[in-house]
């Protein structure tokens, strides 16, 4: 095994690489890429409807191959192959095993205990059919919404394509949200059914998730039945004229399920949207369009081979990443993957390299809250596992910043594995920008440019596209197949959030960006996290970028705080590498660090020291909760947080050094 690096030949290696503004990719790699030029591009470019309706008919099997790409005739409600007919579940299982690939393990899984289970495309087509005939027995029928709130088992993937088997829209929650967000889901969307686990293990402790469902689910009245997936074992009551074991009803059920051809544009899935103050938005995604884009991106964004390549994703299932890359895209594609049940660092933190070196994976797609999490345990931890077999890695979930991605390049991939670093949203279902790995140059910081048949543009306030260089609004200017629809139920909604600002031909991402001269494409933060400080705008995520390429910097994250003297100040809660414990002279040291990479205006008036910041399971920073803390408020919902615990400390020590200020 590789010894662990000298940390300070680590750091001082990323500081000369900070230097350098582009990385190429190997020649043996961009020579055996899928896609080793931009000409894809430009051929895309001259009828993008036309060249995506040609990559349906190349990736996807139809039951009726559809004549008509793109149907515009309703704007901002674009169709994609609304003639065609085709079934989700057959083009991840059906057509894979009738190839002869039926023996070709789909998934390798782990869970946080040890144990292993190898599930073949045949073994999870078997399943797939049970269960589905299992929700027939049950009354689902083709258009019900059926609820799915499991953990990172192999039970969530018979269950998302079980319901995608019968044409039941599935409405996965995250299983880190609580029992009553679980609630408010399931009647916002009428589920019929609910499939649920008796508990859900994480970093060695055992969650009650039925008894918790039960408390709240009996208010809603649409749902019929809840089947309980066994997992942990332990007790759990069940309403004989409601509940039902989910092995004991695939025993029950026919082994017999042919997969029924649906229209194109048949609802496929429903996925709410989290965080917001507002109601969550249903994100509406049909079949046909969605498993083009996810199908394409995960084949030629990652340059997979699915006779060779193992797949890691290490997103949750319940969020976008792991509906488009754990299940339809790989599965898709007909590729072996990993599925692992624990946290990052359970049941030590260098776990995931150590399954990586287990399974062989060849690529390896995370998030930049992970990597940063990484970066602070230490270097040690991935060079205690055999990596050799990483070819590449990619990046997802918001704008990596460039220490964190040369990080990544040099200590997980050996500075020889291309970085992809993708951007996209629930709403746009599959990646739209990014670099294609063997055809161009990858720079830290930036996404890279707009993927074949994407159409982006930078806007100002009035919707006029801006000179290269300058910030604005990013927008998409055409339809694109995995675009969401709608949001369920609510069309007017759809239309004010997305396609009111600048027409119903314009899609408003909510990001601002930047694009250089070349087209690529920087990512600089949500419009809502902007700070207006005298009239200044600044990014959140700009000076957070600055504050981690402090080499004594593990992690950060900024808000804006209200402030008499110029609208807005910024406010900086900062977790250092190691052992190593803020003062006031770090402060300035910080300070003036920010104003030297970005300027005077961009110094954080407040910088508070953190062990931890308050995050999702999935890495994502609550940056709510902190503005919260700083300005005294009451905290919102903080079930869906990996460690609660970490608010009380942050709240402790804002209180501490308000006291000291005063």
């Amino acid at each position: 095994m590789p010894s662990a690096p000298d940390e300070t030949a680590l750091q001082t290696r990323l500081g000369e690489l900070l230097e350098q503004e582009r990385f190429a990719p190997s020649v043996p790699f961009a020579g055996s890429a899928l896609i080793t030029d931009e000409s894809v591009h430009a051929a895309a470019a001259k009828d993008p409807a036309a060249w995506w309706h040609e990559q349906a008919l190349q990736l996807l099997d139809w039951d009726v191959a559809p004549q008509q790409g793109l149907d515009d005739s309703q704007p901002p409600f674009y169709k994609w192959f609304a003639d065609g007919k085709l079934n989700a579940s057959a083009q991840c299982l059906d057509r894979h095993v009738a190839a002869g690939h039926g023996d070709r393990v789909a998934f390798h899984w782990y869970g946080e205990e040890g144990e292993t289970r190898d599930i073949t495309y045949a073994q999870l087509l078997a399943d797939t059919q049970r269960m589905a005939n299992a929700l027939k027995a049950r009354g689902v029928k083709a258009g019900d919404v059926v609820g799915i709130f499991l953990p990172m088992i192999p039970e969530v993937l018979v269950a998302i394509l079980a319901c995608a088997r019968i044409g039941a829209p599935h409405n996965v929650v995250f299983g880190g949200f609580s029992a009553e967000s679980v609630r408010e889901r399931m009647e916002v969307s009428e589920a019929k059914a609910l499939i649920t686990v008796d508990g859900a293990r994480r970093k060695g402790r055992t969650a009650p998730v039925k008894a918790a469902v039960d408390e709240v689910m009996g208010e809603v009245g649409s749902l019929e039945t809840i089947f309980v997936v066994r997992h942990t074992g332990i007790d759990v009551a069940m309403d004989p004229a409601r509940d039902v074991w989910v092995h004991e009803a695939m025993a029950e059920a026919d082994a017999d399920c042919p997969p029924e051809a649906f229209d194109a544009e048949h609802p496929l899935f429903i996925l709410y949207s989290s965080g917001s103050t507002a109601a969550p938005k249903g994100i509406v995604h049909t079949t046909g369009g969605y498993l083009t884009g996810v199908a394409w991106t995960h084949r030629y964004v990652f340059d997979l081979r699915p006779e060779e390549d193992v797949w890691f994703c290490s997103a949750d299932v319940g969020w976008i990443t792991g509906h488009s890359y754990i299940v339809y895209g790989p599965l898709a594609n007909g590729v072996t993957s990993v599925m692992y049940e624990g946290a990052p660092d359970y049941p030590h933190k260098g776990i995931w390299w150590e399954l990586c070196e287990r399974s062989g994976a060849t690529v390896f797609y995370t998030a930049p809250t992970a990597i940063r999490a990484c970066m602070k345990w230490g270097a040690e931890h991935v060079k205690k596992a055999d990596l050799s077999k990483l070819r590449l890695l990619g990046s997802v979930g918001e704008p990596i910043n460039p220490k964190a991605w040369l990080w990544y390049w040099e200590v997980v991939g050996g500075g020889r594995c291309p970085v992809v670093d993708t951007w996209w949203q629930t709403e746009t279902g599959a990646i739209m920008i990014t670099t294609l790995p063997g055809a161009q140059d990858a720079k830290p910081g930036s996404a890279g440019t707009p993927l074949p048949g994407v159409s982006a543009a930078v806007v100002d306030d009035a919707g006029e596209e801006l000179p290269r260089g300058e910030q604005g609004l990013l927008t998409l200017t055409q339809p694109w197949p995995s675009m969401l629809r709608t949001l369920y139920g609510d069309d007017d909604r759809y239309v004010s959030t997305y396609w009111e600002r600048f027409g119903p031909e314009t899609y408003l991402v909510g990001d601002a960006s930047r694009q250089d001269e070349e087209g690529y494409v920087s990512i600089i933060g949500r419009v809502d996290d902007v700070i207006n400080v005298s009239g200044h705008r600044l990014s959140t995520a700009e000076v957070e970028s600055a504050l981690v390429s402090h080499p004594q910097v593990a992690e950060a994250a900024v808000i804006g705080q209200a402030d008499e003297d110029t609208g807005q100040s910024i406010a900086a809660f900062v977790t250092l590498e190691g052992d190593l414990h803020g003062d006031d002279e770090m402060v300035g040291v910080l300070r003036e660090h920010v104003a030297a990479r970005i300027g005077k205006l961009a110094r954080p008036k407040r910088i508070l020291w953190a062990d931890d910041l308050p995050k999702t399971r999935s890495g994502k920073i609550m940056r709510r909760l902190l503005r919260d803390i700083a300005e005294g408020r009451a905290l919102g919902d903080v079930t869906t947080l990996r460690d609660p615990e970490v608010m009380k400390e942050l709240e402790a020590q804002v209180k501490a050094a308000q006291a000291a200020e005063n």
